[in-house]
Formats: structure tokens, C-alpha cells, sequence
């Protein structure tokens, strides 16, 4: 399974707001039953997080993490902008997902989630969201998301 996980949440797998659903996000990844996808303008923001910077380092060798080329991301990014397409400004999370196929978006930004739930905009399948906006718990609904194998076409 596929996932891509927004700047706004990131320490909370990989930093010092560390909340136990993103343990159990990061426990996924760091047991190989999720791969993280970072791609784009996405990358800049994540190596902002020290932690996830080295940790992607670390996890690449192992195939824990996929990473997208720019030159496949900033285009369609370019385009979400010019369509206005997205409610939120993270066109190149849209993006990301569009062009790499993950499905499962660990985020906050409740305009993002409007945007990766968007039929018209990740569809095949559709977008999920692994979201702490209202409990930081780990819930059976986040557990539900992390064994969840159709979330992810790396094939696209």
C-alpha cells in the first residue's frame, strides 16, 4: 500500500509531536507494510522535518519509500494551478497522487481532503484520508486504512 503524508502532519510521525496514530503510520512503514510516496515540491517541504529527511535516507534502500521525479510532478502541478482545479493549495499533492497512483493521504488540511476525495480528482480507486483533525488516537478507522491494499496503482 501506497501513502503520501502532508507537511502539516509530518511531526507527527517523525518529530517531537509524535501522536499515536502517527506511530502506528510510521510502525507501517518502518515494518514495510506501507510505502511512503514523496515526490515535487512535496520533498522540499518534507526535509524541512530533520527526522523524516533522515529517515527517507535510511528507508529508500530498503523500498520503504518511492520517490517520484520531478519531471513527472511539476507539470501536472502547473496545470491543477492554471484549471484552479483544487480547493486547497496543494496542488502538488494532487499531483503526486495522480501521477504515482497512492491513494491513502495522511493529512490535516481539511481543504486537501476535499481535494483528495474529489472524484473528479483521484479516482481508481478513489482517495482516502488518514487524518489526527479530531482524535490523535490511534482508531479502528486508521487501523482500517493502514491494512487497507487497494490503496495504492503504482502501475499509473
Amino acid at each position: 500500500m501506497c501513502a503520501i503524508i502532508d507537511n502539516d502532519v509530518v511531526a507527527q510521525a517523525f518529530g517531537d509531536k509524535i501522536t499515536p496514530a502517527g506511530r502506528a503510520f510510521r510502525d507501517s512503514l518502518d515494518q514495510g507494510k506501507l510505502q511512503l510516496v514523496v515526490g515535487g515540491l512535496l520533498v522540499d517541504e518534507l526535509d524541512q522535518n530533520g527526522t523524516s529527511r533522515k529517515w527517507r535516507a535510511i528507508a529508500s534502500p530498503y523500498g520503504r519509500v518511492h520517490t517520484v521525479a520531478r519531471r513527472h510532478v511539476e507539470p501536472l502541478t502547473s496545470q491543477l494551478r492554471t484549471e484552479n482545479s483544487c480547493v486547497s493549495n496543494d496542488e502538488h499533492v494532487i499531483a503526486l497522487a495522480q501521477v504515482s497512483g497512492a491513494r491513502l493521504l495522511v493529512s490535516n488540511d481539511l481543504d486537501l481532503h476535499v481535494d483528495f476525495k474529489n472524484k473528479g480528482l483521484i479516482d481508481g480507486p478513489r482517495g482516502k484520508v488518514f487524518s489526527t483533525h479530531k482524535l490523535t488516537s490511534f482508531t479502528r478507522g486508521h487501523r482500517d486504512l493502514l491494512d487497507d491494499s487497494t490503496l495504492c496503482d503504482m502501475a499509473k
